[in-house]
């Protein structure tokens, strides 16, 4: 019988279950998150998620002893980053989900490549070419077709969400397409960990102080339970996955495993809390996909 070495399996199977596993994190946190949200304000779960996140990432570098950084200068790189990538992306997602559907969060959290992309054309990274602005016009038409303009207005508390949802996106967007150098210069477990350290320091204290109305004696231990899936299940598991997996596959493919999670998010929406995808949701969800695979599949060829 032939020996098949851990080596082996690592750079097969285990990279993929991998990246499946963090889209089913992932795509898990709006149908959870909702949940969550009927009990909690949206900047408390946010401070529970970061400061959790945080904590789990301290002690996995601590105890790997690479917690430190190399260059005194990235500590200041990291924090602002820290502002686009989880402060400012976490609280628009949260306050964002709070106020539209998990089917609506799920299809506009796919638009964080596009995002990406044109942030990154604009810093002088990428250049657009045709093919690609294609794919952004065609994810952006899908954007419109499913929020309305026509029937959409600023008392709309869904338009609203989406709208959130949407600068959540970009603020993301910014985050990945200038965070490159310091990351690769560090690794990425030892950026992540620094991030989240750096927007636990604001965002911990905006969701303690979130939390003062809230009678914590009536919170069920379910809801924090699932307060403490949502800062290692749907955050830190899936941000350390992603990272190995990363390390051992290249980024295009990698990239290509966050299509599943809109799938899991929307099935998991119907499934659990009852939504229902219509006719324009659907016609909605294929334009932004087929903008967002056009997009990425001539950005990730470009890098290959």
């Amino acid at each position: 019988m032939e020996n098949v070495s851990p080596r082996r399996i690592d750079s097969t199977v285990a990279p993929f279950a991998a990246l499946v596993a963090v889209q089913v994190f992932f795509g898990s946190l709006p149908v959870i998150g909702k949940v969550v949200l009927q009990v909690l304000p949206p900047i408390g779960l946010v401070g529970f998620r970061v400061g959790i996140s945080a904590i789990a990432f301290s002690v996995v570098q601590t105890y790997r002893g690479r917690f430190w950084l190399k260059e005194k200068d990235d500590y200041g790189r990291l924090a602002l980053l820290s502002v686009f990538g989880v402060t400012l992306n976490q609280t628009l997602f949260i306050s964002g989900l709070s106020l539209t559907t998990a089917a609506n969060t799920s299809l506009l959290a796919a638009t964080i490549p596009i995002f990406t992309l044109a942030v990154s054309s604009f810093l002088g990274a990428e250049r657009l070419r045709r093919a690609k602005i294609v794919g952004v016009l065609l994810a952006f038409v899908g954007v419109l077709v499913l929020i309305d303009p026509q029937k959409a207005s600023f008392s709309s508390a869904s338009t609203i969400g989406d709208l959130l949802i949407i600068a959540n996106s970009l603020s993301y967007g910014i985050y990945v397409a200038s965070s490159k150098s310091v990351i690769t210069r560090n690794g990425a477990f030892r950026s992540i960990t620094w991030v989240f350290i750096f927007a636990a320091i604001v965002c911990v204290p905006l969701g303690l102080f979130s939390m003062r109305n809230v009678d914590v004696q009536n919170v069920t231990s379910m809801v924090w339970l699932l307060v403490l899936y949502i800062g290692l299940g749907a955050t830190a598991s899936p941000y350390l996955l992603n990272a190995w997996a990363l390390a051992r596959l290249s980024p295009s493919t990698v990239a290509i495993f966050v299509y599943l999670q809109p799938l899991i998010g929307f099935l998991l929406a119907v499934a659990f809390l009852g939504e229902l995808i219509d006719i324009k949701f659907a016609l909605a969800a294929s334009l932004v996909f087929v903008g967002v695979f056009l997009t990425s599949r001539r950005y990730t060829d470009s890098e290959t």
